[in-house]
């Protein structure tokens, strides 16, 4: 009887184990050659801005010593989604308000890339988004120098390299996501206002006062 019992317990139990370890394996596969990957991906994408300038925007690491990049990572590549109606950019000393959602490059169970961190959910709208607030410096590299190179109003798909992310180093981010080394991000991002050092930032409203710019 407890043979039979151990036997009939071991069926039950076995597609368990199966069950967990494929789904293990699973988790493990999205990141497989995740180095090799992001780096082919961004090569890519940086190939295909060179060829199609009026979709795409190449733009050199800000904190660079060198006039010119010399590699396609010391470069950020911009998708134009929308372009604002403000003349002028942010300060490296400024703060900024924001609308952003960052992700991951695409795998198989995230085709538009797992998002890690993001300022607003459900759909993109301006009328019910509240944006978040943050200083300029106070950020990764990529995300500062697109900053620097965004007016208000401008919508931008920000694609950065690890490099010039988090690095090579797994990342524990504020909002509870461990961001795996070597990976390339890109965010979804729009500048709503940008505020000088010792200027009150108005309060955060849903809808955009576009341009608002404190002096």
């Amino acid at each position: 009887m407890i043979k039979e019992y151990i036997i009939r317990c071991m069926a039950l139990v076995l597609p368990l184990m199966a069950v967990s370890c494929s789904e293990t394996n699973e988790e493990t596969d999205e990141l497989a050659d995740w180095k090799n990957r992001n780096e082919t991906y961004f090569k890519s994408l940086y190939e295909k801005a060179k060829s199609n300038p009026s979709r795409y925007k190449i733009i050199r690491n800000y904190s660079l010593e060198e006039p010119v990049a010399q590699n396609a990572e010391d470069n950020i590549i911009v998708e134009v989604l929308n372009e604002g109606t403000g003349t002028s950019s942010p300060l490296y000393t400024d703060s900024v308000r924001v609308h952003y959602r960052g992700s991951y490059i695409p795998t198989a169970s995230w085709p538009a890339g797992y998002v890690f961190d993001q300022s607003w959910t459900g759909d993109y709208n301006l009328e019910t988004m509240c944006p978040a607030t943050f200083a300029v410096s106070s950020v990764i590299d990529g995300f500062t120098t697109a900053l620097l190179n965004m007016k208000p109003g401008d919508r931008w798909r920000v694609t950065i390299p690890y490099n010039l992310a988090y690095g090579e180093s797994d990342y524990s981010s504020g909002s509870g996501n461990t961001i795996p080394g070597y990976s390339t991000l890109t965010f979804d991002l729009t500048l709503v206002a940008y505020y000088r050092p010792g200027t009150v930032a108005p309060p955060v409203s849903a809808k955009p006062d576009w341009g608002w710019v404190g002096e």
